[in-house]
């Protein structure tokens, strides 16, 4: 398994984690810690490198020059070609190193944040899976161990941990306006204000939808209607 470290607080809990499951022996783990640098500031890498050999995690690192791409490609809005880059590059080391699965530090919170985005930006209401199947590498399957584990409690353990973990750490998006993930960050903390554990009640949808009551939908990339099926009934 290849376990990827952004910097981030959630992948270096998630990598302690996994290290802890590795010393319990509880469940059979090969493990290979991987990070990319997209093309971080020296300072920036070398503090991921440090926080590394601070807790004692054997860290694989490797170059792509992600950052500039994203921008020359996708403009003024360059996060989501971004990821989705990233996400590739780690792929791509995965396999070369032999593993069978890549874990990502995704949280609740980028859960429902996530279907927020998709929601108000989008137009569509897709959820952030906790395990799926790539499609373009195969044998390959992405994982989200951190997936019911809130930001709050992740921020707790770096500060016991005494490090500074990186943020994204990307000087492309740094310059540009308007990151909508922190709009909608913002967005969900007004609305606690008068929804009462809204959060969950956002990551709940996700497991109630009606499709008896839903006008349309995709599946296997191929739209759908309600209308598809009305004069059925």
């Amino acid at each position: 398994m290849a376990v990827a470290i952004s910097g981030g607080k959630d992948s270096l809990l998630m990598a302690k984690l996994f290290q802890e499951l590795q010393r319990q022996r509880q469940v059979e783990l090969e493990l290979e810690f991987i990070a990319m640098d997209p093309g971080y500031h020296p300072n920036i890498k070398e503090l991921l490198i440090d926080n590394c050999k601070h807790l004692q995690i054997p860290l694989h690192i490797f170059e792509a020059d992600i950052f500039k791409i994203a921008q020359k490609i996708a403009g003024d809005y360059p996060c989501y070609m971004c990821a989705k880059m990233r996400r590739g590059a780690l792929y791509t080391k995965a396999q070369e190193m032999g593993c069978n699965k890549l874990a990502l530090g995704h949280h609740f919170d980028d859960v429902i944040e996530t279907t927020m985005l998709n929601l108000l930006c989008a137009g569509s209401f897709k959820n952030m899976l906790p395990k799926l199947k790539a499609k373009n590498f195969a044998g390959m399957e992405l994982i989200r161990p951190l997936y019911l584990i809130k930001e709050k409690d992740i921020s707790r353990f770096t500060g016991y941990c005494g490090i500074w973990p990186l943020n994204c750490a990307c000087m492309v998006a740094a310059k540009k306006i308007g990151n909508k993930r922190y709009e909608i960050k913002a967005l969900i903390e007004d609305l606690r204000e008068n929804f009462q554990e809204v959060e969950k009640s956002i990551f709940r949808a996700g497991h109630n939808v009606y499709l008896d009551s839903i006008l349309g939908w995709k599946k296997d990339g191929e739209h759908h209607s309600y209308l598809d099926h009305y004069d059925d009934e």
